[in-house]
C-alpha cells in the first residue's frame, strides 16, 4: 500500500521561506508523478506544482502563481518529493497536499497546513 508522509508546513512571516518534504512509500520512486496541490478555506484544492516520472523525463510544471518563488524538486534515493517556498505571501496560506500518480492510480498524503502571517 502507497503511503505519503508531508511534514514542513508552519506559520511563516510575509516574505519567509518554508521547504515541505513527502516520503512516498512503495516500490520503483521512479515511476511515479509527483506534484503539490494546496487548498485554501473555501477554495478548490488546486495544482502548486508538478514533476513527472522517469518516463517524462521529470519535466516540471508550476501554477503562474508561484512561478519564480516555488521550486519542486524529488530525490529518488530517498524516495521524497519537496517543494521549496520563497517569498511567502498572505495568499499562499492553505493545507498543503502531497500527490504521486502511477498507472492512473492516485494517492494522497494527508497536508500539512502552512500559514503565512505577520
Amino acid at each position: 500500500q502507497v503511503q505519503l508522509v508531508e511534514s514542513g508546513g508552519g506559520l511563516v512571516q510575509p516574505g519567509g521561506s518554508l521547504r515541505l518534504s513527502c516520503v512516498v512509500s512503495g516500490s520503483i520512486f521512479s515511476r511515479y508523478a509527483l506534484g503539490w496541490y494546496r487548498q485554501a478555506p473555501g477554495k478548490q484544492r488546486e495544482l502548486v506544482a508538478a514533476v513527472a516520472s522517469a518516463y517524462s523525463g521529470y519535466s516540471t510544471n508550476y501554477a503562474d502563481s508561484v512561478k519564480g518563488r516555488f521550486t519542486i524538486a524529488r530525490d529518488n534515493a530517498k524516495n521524497t518529493v519537496y517543494l521549496q517556498m520563497n517569498s511567502l505571501k498572505p495568499e499562499d496560506t492553505a493545507v498543503y497536499y502531497c500527490h504521486a500518480q502511477r498507472g492512473g492510480i492516485d494517492h494522497w498524503g494527508q497536508g500539512t497546513q502552512v500559514t503565512v502571517s505577520s
